[in-house]
């Protein structure tokens, strides 16, 4: 059972600030909301801005939230609660607190797999991001993307073209308030087939670019490994890649010529074939 203020904490704070703090005060929220602005302030990552805004919390507002939250579906589970993902504890700033729609259990009962590229992929691209999304569902593995349009479109329809097939969609968005919203369907086709929708944000937060990357990390951090389908050298999947590396987990791409797909290989990505190899 989540805690109220736990909750308001990590909506207030980023992972590794959150972890600090509740590290300074030995896991006692009583004390945390007990202490002052001076208090606050010795705490790692805490300046005056963010010991103002922790004194400023409104709980009350906040369980308010929560409850009309919960009204349209929204679940809510905690670092410590036993159905928060394995895999992302790993992250330093893991989010403490994390909001899904749908199932969330399935994620560490099964291999899973980030699965992400450009917005506007080549017709080579946009087959294998289907192709690859429904392979990885038949032989039981979870697609994971962020429900942006193109390869992330692509890679949940694959996985939901498979009976039972199971993909999970981290949103830079709140789950609330899908983006993009010609996406909306398919959201809903995640939810209805076993699978999730989860972000760190409120889950009626409107989109914005710090979330966007932001979600990457978890994209990444839920997964064994990275397959990126086709991205420039400049495209949003390039910092998924980035996540992939400072997490040290594998990644894949195809042998196209996209200046991302080139650099990564070029870097020592390796290539999609040998992911079926090792299989």
């Amino acid at each position: 059972m989540y805690d109220p203020r736990w909750v308001a904490l990590s909506l207030c704070l980023g992972g590794k600030t959150f972890h600090a703090l509740l590290t300074h005060f030995q896991q006692d929220l009583d004390a945390v909301f007990a202490a002052d602005e001076a208090t606050l302030r010795q705490v790692r990552g805490i300046g005056l801005k963010t010991a103002h805004a922790i004194l400023k919390l409104d709980l009350n507002q906040i369980a308010r939230r929560i409850e009309h939250w919960m009204s349209y579906g929204v679940q809510i589970v905690t670092w410590h609660d036993p159905l928060y993902p394995r895999r992302l504890k790993a992250l330093e700033d893991a989010p403490p607190t994390l909001f899904y729609l749908g199932t969330l259990a399935a994620v560490d009962q099964h291999p899973a797999y980030a699965v992400v590229g450009t917005r506007s992929p080549s017709s080579v691209a946009a087959v294998q991001a289907a192709q690859i999304g429904g392979v990885l569902a038949h032989r039981g593995d979870i697609v994971v993307s962020g429900l942006a349009l193109g390869v992330d479109k692509l890679a949940h329809t694959g996985a939901l073209s498979v009976q039972q097939g199971l993909t999970c969609a981290v949103l830079g968005s709140g789950i609330l308030n899908v983006y993009p919203q010609q996406n909306q369907a398919l959201a809903q086709a995640i939810i209805s087939r076993n699978g999730a929708l989860i972000c760190e944000v409120a889950p009626d937060a409107p989109v914005s670019t710090p979330g966007l990357v932001a979600r990457n990390r978890l994209i990444i951090g839920m997964s064994q490994a990275l397959i990126v389908v086709e991205t420039g050298i400049e495209g949003g999947a390039m910092h998924t890649v980035r996540f992939a590396k400072q997490q040290n987990k594998p990644i894949y791409t195809l042998p196209l010529q996209a200046s991302g797909n080139q650099a990564i290989l070029n870097d020592g990505g390796l290539d999609i074939s040998l992911l079926y190899e090792h299989q």
